[in-house]
């Protein structure tokens, strides 16, 4: 909603012609988008959360596991595959689809969230 409120703003200046009025109406439409963008980051959070604390070790480890394919299959186009290709005439690398990269970036964040409330979390149970 947020990246709308400057077109919401433009068609508010035409709408409303009174100043104090249209900035009230704009201003009430930026605490609305905050409000929702906040709910929606909070729901990510308690689902990392919940993730991360989970007793089943697949659950709590699934997005590191994602993490760490990802990085060998970096590592591997980018350092070790151009340093093979020097001395031998084979060079494998695994090709990453433009999605993936944006899922490596979505995943990363969450995975850094993930990782922080799990400590936050450990760290509330233990001053308790």
């Amino acid at each position: 909603m947020i990246q709308f409120l400057p077109l919401i703003g433009a068609v508010l200046d035409k709408v409303i012609p009174d100043t104090n009025e249209r900035e009230k109406a704009k201003e009430n439409l930026s605490k609305m988008a905050l409000t929702q963008e906040g709910d929606e980051l909070n729901g990510r959070f308690s689902v990392i959360a919940a993730e991360a604390n989970s007793e089943h070790w697949l659950v709590a480890a699934w997005r590191p596991i994602t993490m760490l394919v990802f990085v060998f299959i970096i590592a591997n186009n980018y350092i070790l595959s151009p340093y093979i290709s020097l001395f031998f005439d084979v060079s494998v690398t695994l090709e990453l689809p433009p999605d993936l990269w944006d899922l490596l970036k979505i995943g990363l964040g969450g995975y850094v969230v993930g990782r922080s409330a799990e400590k936050a979390i450990k760290l509330n149970k233990a001053n308790k």
